[in-house]
Parts: C-alpha cells; sequence; structure tokens
C-alpha cells in the first residue's frame, strides 16, 4: 500500500486519485507576474493628473534604459557606461528617417534597433578580441558615445549641434506615433514597448545564451573550459542590450518631439540607464523595473522641490543639480546598506 501511494507521488498524483498540476517553470512565473503588472498599469493614465501622467511615461523610459543596460552588464557582467551611443542612435535614426524620408517611427525605431545592435557588435567584437574587461571595457564603451556626440555634434548631415525637431500632425495617428499631449496613448506605447523589454529580458535569461552568459559573468574561464561559445554569446548579449536601449531612444524622440546630440549622446544618458539597475538590483529581472519607479519618482519630486520648495527650503527655488545630489547620495545609501541592490538584497535574504 505504501509503495503504491508514493508511486502515484512519483507521477504527480494526490492519493484520491487525482492528478496534481505541475510547478509553473521560473520563466512562465515571471512573464505571469509581467502580465498582471501590465494589466494592473493599463489604467493608470486615466486616473492619473496630466502632470503624473507624463512622470510615468518617464518612468517607462527609464524601465526600457536600464532593462537594456541590465541585460549587458547585469546578466552578462560586461559594465557599461556609454549606452547613450545605443541610446541615441535609436533616437537619431529613427527621426532621420522620419525628417528627411517621411518613414514612419515605428521602421525608424526598428531601423535604429538594427543599427544599434550592428554597432554594439562591432565594438563588442574589437572589444573582446582584445581582452578588454571591467574598468576598461566600461572607458571603451563611454569614449565611443562621446565619440559620436562629437561626430553629430559637427555633422551637417544630422543637422550638427540643433538637432531635429519632429514635425507635428493634426489630430493623433498610432503609424506616426503622434498623439495630443494629453492623450494617455503615450502611456499605453510606452508600457507595452516596456513590457516587451521585461519579457525578452526574462526569454533571454532563462534561454540557453542566457545560461551560458551568467556562466561566463560568473567564471568565464571555468565555462569557457567546457565549451561554452565565449565570443558568440557575448555579441548576441550586446546585440541584444543595445537593440533594447534604442526602443529607449526612438520613443523619446518622439514623445519629447525634439532631439540633439547632448540629448542623445550626453554623459547623462548613459546615467539614467544604470542608476534604476544598481537601485534595483543589478543582475535581477525586476531590479531595473523597482529603480526605473524609483528614479522616476525622484526626478518628479526634485523638479517640484526647486519650482515651489517649502518655506524653509526658499534657498533651493530656481536651482538646479538637486536631482544629481540625491541620485548621488541614493546610491552611496545602497551600495552602503544594500549592496546587491534592492531586489537583489530581498533575493538575497529570501534565500538563507
Amino acid at each position: 500500500m505504501t509503495t503504491g501511494v508514493t508511486a502515484e507521488k512519483r507521477r504527480g498524483a494526490e492519493p484520491n486519485g487525482s492528478v496534481k498540476a505541475p510547478p509553473l517553470r521560473p520563466e512562465n512565473r515571471h512573464l505571469v507576474v509581467l502580465a498582471v503588472l501590465l494589466l494592473a498599469a493599463v489604467p493608470l493614465p486615466l486616473v492619473l493628473p496630466p502632470a503624473m501622467g507624463a512622470v510615468a511615461v518617464r518612468v517607462l523610459i527609464f524601465l526600457i534604459m536600464a532593462v537594456g543596460w541590465n541585460i549587458m552588464s547585469g546578466f552578462g557582467g560586461m559594465f557599461s557606461f556609454g549606452h547613450a551611443a545605443y541610446f541615441g542612435l535609436g533616437a537619431y535614426t529613427s527621426v532621420y528617417l522620419l525628417v528627411e524620408h517621411g518613414v514612419s517611427p515605428w521602421v525608424g525605431m526598428a531601423a535604429g534597433m538594427v543599427v544599434a545592435a550592428f554597432v554594439a557588435v562591432v565594438i563588442g567584437y574589437f572589444s573582446f578580441r582584445y581582452k578588454l574587461q571591467g574598468a576598461y571595457f566600461a572607458l571603451a564603451t563611454f569614449a565611443f558615445a562621446e565619440m559620436l556626440r562629437l561626430i553629430t555634434t559637427s555633422s551637417d548631415f544630422v543637422n550638427s549641434a540643433m538637432g531635429y525637431q519632429v514635425p507635428l500632425i493634426q489630430g493623433s495617428s498610432l503609424w506616426l506615433l503622434q498623439f495630443p499631449a494629453d492623450s494617455p496613448a503615450y502611456f499605453w506605447v510606452a508600457l507595452v514597448l516596456a513590457g516587451a523589454a521585461v519579457a525578452v529580458s526574462i526569454v533571454f535569461l532563462h534561454s540557453r545564451t542566457g545560461r551560458y552568459v551568467t556562466a561566463l559573468r560568473d567564471d568565464e574561464l571555468a565555462a569557457a573550459s567546457l565549451g561554452t561559445p565565449v565570443m558568440g554569446c557575448k555579441l548576441v548579449t550586446v546585440a541584444l542590450s543595445a537593440a533594447i536601449t534604442a526602443v529607449a531612444g526612438a520613443f523619446y524622440t518622439q514623445y519629447y518631439l525634439f532631439v540633439n546630440p547632448e540629448l542623445a549622446f550626453g554623459s547623462a544618458v548613459s546615467i539614467e540607464a544604470i542608476v534604476p539597475a544598481v537601485i534595483g538590483g543589478i543582475g535581477t529581472i525586476w531590479g531595473p523595473v523597482v529603480g526605473a519607479i524609483i528614479v522616476g519618482s525622484l526626478s518628479d519630486v526634485t523638479a517640484t522641490l526647486l519650482r515651489t520648495p517649502p518655506e524653509f527650503l526658499d534657498f533651493l527655488q530656481g536651482r538646479s543639480g538637486l536631482d544629481v545630489m540625491l541620485y548621488a547620495v541614493l546610491l552611496i545609501l545602497i551600495v552602503r546598506f544594500l549592496p546587491k541592490g534592492i531586489v537583489g538584497t530581498l533575493i538575497a535574504r529570501r534565500r538563507r
């Protein structure tokens, strides 16, 4: 009798004869959570005031950037300080095709993803070929982003330092990705793009290539000795990371209707990609999501504080740079007390 019950349990059946459903795979659990969060977020622009709706869109842009950076630097361990290069390539490719040739921003976004992925593969190939790692790889990515900023600033081909103004249209057009300023459609489009970025990161992390990449991050020599295709896995990772970041750049340009070299390739863009992931937890799936919500909300709080400070903080009115100071203080506190980020620390404590 005992043997029969044991056999039933091994087959996944309950003693009364009912079959127990197998547990969801980790990636499926994450995808279910993502779907629930997306559905819960859909009505937000309908209940938030217009100003907060703009903050919510900015949060989603930060989220896409952070997810892109996290795939390369979190999952892959290849720390980048030049993701502004891929953000800017996505922004400039889409706006150039729209303004100069009348191409839909959706097509421009796809083209920007291809351009950014190609450039990332070229940079990655030579960096990995000549064994650039750690700070040297980070400096190489930063130098390339700065090079693109200087090139676009002095190149008449892309309007030099003036940048591009997206032409306004009458009414709304999903094909041209343009709506009235207070339309919830911007939030919904950004929500779909952000959800797709997180879904891609989930699937990638649990794929064979994703497992290879995390193994290379933890111990490249040991992983290579077991036959892991080092160069191929790293190039796929940097290409995917760059493509996702380019989506953020293309959408940013359509939302704010303007881009110039500093907005696209400036070092502040790379910081905006790094900070949410660091605060939320590098190398985790939900870290960039949590970090983007915190960073995006903090930006609005500091802007409001500088615009209309309380009486005892009147000296702050009209001053700039407070957001950077708060970022710095927050990063110091996170590194000091939560070195793995918010989500990373929670995961580590749960495993104890």
